[in-house]
């Protein structure tokens, strides 16, 4: 495909998108879309980040519809409760993008509910809200974009021991956590598909971009948060990042199912594109039982929605 850029995105006029994650590359997809005339819900756990990120956006985008709602994917008790607000604000979502994330805490941490704090955040937390906003998605014929990584290609989903307690290594668990964003968006297309959901489901990366993930996590003095800062050369644009996502929110040519990601240098930067899916996420057993897994660890059903 050509070099798809923001700029491309038709006009979003009457469309609610919702964002996950303040900062980074959440920030980037929702200031898109505002310009592109959207309604945009920007969600994410820290109030005065969300305020701000809203405030940023409003000076770049003066008549933009955006607003903060509080979320923190760590917790299913405040996933409930957005999504209860949601149902309450609006009969329908257009876009959702499930794109906020925790990358390699060099100690394990546990959620509210007990995950993992990577496999928690990064996906059960996601897989809980896509759930209980799907009527919502569901009467608007929404698309659902699901963030992975190229860490997938090394992710391998320990179904003995999901949560890490038995061992916790911060890279193959981060990888693990976005190997299920994978699998979920690519099983959520098929199920949308068998049921007649009517929802879309893509999932998406960024390649490597310059966002604060890991400064955030491991750290700024930590090995990976002294490459990110002395070699930033080698992360492309936030924005740029960003464009995969769009592109699979947005473009009449986004494929329900596919993934895509950056078109250059293995898809670690680059213009929109089709990625490859590593081989393991195309495991239709392993994949419909971590959907079974998941809706059990959260209490989200997916039926009847």
């Amino acid at each position: 495909m050509a070099k798809w850029m923001a700029s491309d995105m038709p006009q979003q006029r009457g469309r609610l998108a919702i964002v996950t994650g303040t900062g980074g590359l959440g920030f980037e997809d929702a200031l898109a879309l505002a310009r592109a005339g959207a309604e945009v819900i920007i969600a994410g756990r820290n109030p005065q980040k969300g305020v701000e990120a809203v405030a940023r956006i409003h000076a770049s985008v003066p008549s933009a519809q955006i607003r903060y709602e509080t979320l923190d994917l760590a917790s299913l008790a405040s996933v409930a409760a957005f999504a209860r607000r949601l149902h309450d604000q609006t009969d329908k979502v257009d876009i959702l993008i499930n794109n906020a994330g925790v990358m390699v805490p060099p100690k394990r941490q546990e959620t509210e509910d007990g995950f993992e704090m990577q496999i928690g955040t990064n996906y059960l937390g996601h897989f809980a809200l896509t759930g209980q906003l799907m009527p919502l998605l569901r009467t608007g014929g929404g698309r659902v974009v699901t963030l992975s990584s190229i860490a997938a290609r090394q992710g391998k989903i320990d179904f003995d021991d999901l949560n890490a307690r038995q061992t916790y290594r911060p890279m193959p668990v981060y990888c693990q956590s976005k190997l299920a964003c994978l699998m979920f968006a690519i099983e959520l297309h098929r199920r949308s598909v068998a049921e007649s959901w009517g929802v879309t489901s893509i999932a998406a990366h960024p390649g490597i971009a310059r966002t604060e993930l890991l400064h955030n996590a491991p750290g700024r003095g930590s090995a990976m948060g002294l490459i990110r800062s002395l070699l930033w050369f080698l992360f492309q644009p936030v924005w740029q990042g960003a464009l995969p996502t769009l592109f699979a929110a947005t473009s009449p040519a986004a494929r329900s199912g596919a993934y895509y990601g950056p078109d250059s240098l293995g898809e670690t930067r680059g213009y929109p594109t089709l990625a490859k899916v590593p081989p393991q996420g195309l495991d239709l057993a392993a994949a419909a039982r971590l959907w079974d897994m998941s809706e059990a660890l959260t209490g989200t059903s997916f039926q009847g929605a």
